[in-house]
């Protein structure tokens, strides 16, 4: 800590004031304005900014580097940690190429003033200029980042102006899509031409669904295991991109722009299947999307995992006519086959299953305490029923009552949720394989 000598009035004798050194956070931030990005490179700003620290004699106590954009407040992690470091006084400076490096945005340029006024950022330097604590000189910093603002939001207003103008004259303002490639040539400038790699496959994969009837899931096993289809960026395409692709209208010839505003504009490209596949294909994927049927809940669903693979057990029910026009309606209970789509453990019946269920509750161990719990509810209720019922005799007592054979009979006659609230007090896994239940411990 450096002091310096005040003289006092009236002859007194000089005081010392502590003079705080500074010391900077080099912070180098890439452009992205595309004039600078070859001047303006994270190194070369390193390099400049150190030999001025070093002509200067300025302290670097850290060095940070960042390739977000400053255009939103908050959105920097770097910056972020900078702000946090000077509010602890790891350092009180910060040594930066340009004022808009810093911030180009209101709301961190409003966090940098407040460190200046809390007299935790006392110096800010730039190649060619100097902010410290004083009115004037915060005052041009924030004319500079004012200024670095509006130059962005003049550029945002005059890309999409540029974007709006594009699409007028039916060229497409993006990417293009997968089927298609963006045209280089100087005299088609954003122009869009099919891709002779992959625009006829995704010609056929309209075709398959808009005409085959294929679903979305097939298509994507089809480019998969058969065609061994890649996108530009040689990834395979997945599931919600094949849905997200047969949904865009530019396939053929139109498109909107922006997304969701209403505004249609015909492209100039060549299309790749005309709009009464389009139309098919829409009709097909709506009939994908339509409510399936209610979930159906079942006894023993979530209690069982398949012995063979490993999976969870899942249940149908099927009904079947009689010979005397009757319906017997039957529940079968077989493996999802979630971790092996082979997987070849056969179905039982819901009767069958209850029947081995009784016969296991003989010999496996139960939880005393659950289990008691469960006849003690049971009492609870049937002694209340009787109560209210004005029945004078002796009230049912909970721990006359056998645990095993109440068991049985919530198995045979309880509601779901009691059946399951009894097995869940088995004392292992129930795993079903080649139509017999065990416990595993």
């Amino acid at each position: 800590m450096e002091t310096a000598m005040i003289q006092g009035g009236f002859g007194a004798p000089a005081a010392p004031v502590e003079v705080v050194p500074v010391r900077y956070c080099l912070y180098a931030r890439k452009s992205m304005e595309s004039e600078e990005a070859q001047v303006l490179s994270i190194d070369s700003q390193i390099k400049e900014m150190l030999a001025l620290a070093e002509k200067e004699g300025l302290e670097i106590a850290e060095l940070k580097r960042e390739s977000h954009s400053a255009k939103e407040a908050g959105q920097r992690p770097v910056f972020n940690e900078i702000v946090e470091e000077i509010r602890a006084g790891k350092y009180n400076g910060i040594l930066t190429w340009a004022p808009d490096r810093i911030s180009r945005n209101a709301g961190d340029l409003g966090r940098i003033v407040d460190l200046m006024d809390q007299g935790l950022l006392r110096d800010i330097r730039t190649f060619g200029q100097r902010f410290t604590n004083n009115p004037n000189e915060k005052f041009l910093l924030m004319i500079l980042g004012s200024q670095a603002k509006l130059e962005n939001d003049n550029k945002r207003i005059n890309v999409k102006r540029g974007l709006k103008a594009r699409a007028e004259m039916g060229l497409f303002p993006g990417m293009a899509p997968c089927g298609y490639l963006n045209d280089k040539r100087s005299d088609h400038k954003c122009e869009l031409v099919v891709d002779p790699i992959r625009g006829a496959t995704m010609r056929q994969v309209f075709e398959k669904v808009g005409n085959e009837r294929w679903s979305g899931r097939r298509v994507y096993g089809w480019l998969k295991n058969e065609v061994r289809f890649a996108s530009k960026t040689g990834k395979t395409l997945s599931l919600s991109n094949i849905y997200n692709l047969l949904r865009n209208p530019i396939y053929c010839g139109v498109f909107e722009y922006p997304r969701g505003s209403g505004n249609w504009y015909t492209g100039k490209h060549k299309p790749l299947i005309s709009q009464a596949l389009f139309q098919a294909v829409q009709e097909k994927l709506a009939e994908e999307n339509r409510p399936k049927k209610k979930f159906q809940d079942f006894t023993f669903t979530k209690l069982m995992l398949c012995g063979v693979c490993g999976s969870g057990i899942t249940a149908q029910e099927k009904q079947k006519g009689l010979a005397d026009g009757g319906i017997n309606f039957h529940i079968y209970y077989s493996c999802c086959k979630s971790k092996d789509r082979e997987c070849r453990n056969p179905y039982i019946r819901e009767d069958r299953l209850i029947e081995q269920l009784l016969a296991l509750l003989e010999h496996v161990s139960i939880d005393e305490i659950g289990a008691r719990h469960l006849i003690e509810k049971e009492v609870a209720r049937y002694n209340k029923l009787r109560s209210a019922m004005r029945d004078k005799s002796e009230k049912v007592r909970a721990d006359e009552m056998d645990i095993r054979r109440y068991a049985k009979y919530l198995l045979e006659n309880g509601t779901l949720p009691e059946k399951r609230e009894l097995l869940s007090h088995l004392k292992g896994r129930i795993i079903l394989k080649d139509r017999r239940i065990a416990l595993e411990g």
